[in-house]
């Protein structure tokens, strides 16, 4: 997810009247760890592809690229 997007859905939680203060530490907090999570995979994709051209393949078959 681009930086731009994830920083208006920050702002959105951030100004919603619905959510309370709890529910918006706890989406903050998720979405944290989306984000580490989304960054730590095209770290771990990038790396296997440096070891071999299957891994392409591989993603691919699992629906992963």
């Amino acid at each position: 997810m681009p930086k731009e997007r994830v920083e208006e859905i920050k702002y959105a939680i951030v100004q919603s009247d619905i959510l309370s203060e709890e529910d918006k530490s706890q989406s903050m907090r998720h979405l944290e760890e989306w984000v580490a999570e989304d960054k730590a995979f095209g770290i771990v994709y990038n790396e296997l592809l440096e070891v071999s051209e299957v891994f392409k393949e591989i993603f691919k078959d699992l629906g992963l690229a």
